[in-house]
């Protein structure tokens, strides 16, 4: 069971949330939302978009407040790793051959006094 924040939302309602702002200030930036939230046995990619040449994999952190440390903070090498890894699996299936990468991560803060802030990292791996 997900304890909830100070807001009164649960980690999982939070995660969603800041998934949900990260999908919108993608396709304000022009790319075109792929896949969301693609699972395998090893992991899950949070959202896989497109500029029409590159496939973008964005890591997206949300964080009601600063107690865990700023969000950008828990994509580790070992989470960039594994990111890198599961992209590999994702472009194999589907059958993918070779098309340039990038890896972004957005960084969402949810204050429940405040709007969310949001910092997207392009090419932060």
């Amino acid at each position: 069971m997900s304890v909830p924040d100070e807001k009164g939302e649960s980690r999982v309602a939070l995660g969603r949330r800041g998934e949900d702002l990260a999908v919108e200030h993608l396709r304000r930036q022009g790319l075109v939302i792929l896949e969301r939230n693609w699972r395998c046995r090893e992991g899950e990619l949070d959202i896989l978009a497109t500029d029409g040449r590159t496939l973008v994999v964005c890591e997206v952190k949300t964080r009601s407040g600063r107690g865990y440390g700023i969000p950008t903070e828990a994509v580790t090498q070992d989470k960039r790793n594994r990111i890198r890894r599961l992209t590999l699996r994702w472009l194999a299936s589907r059958r993918v051959a070779w098309c340039p990468l990038r890896f972004d991560v957005i960084a969402i803060e949810c204050s429940p006094k405040e709007p969310p802030r949001l910092r997207h990292v392009v090419g932060a791996f």
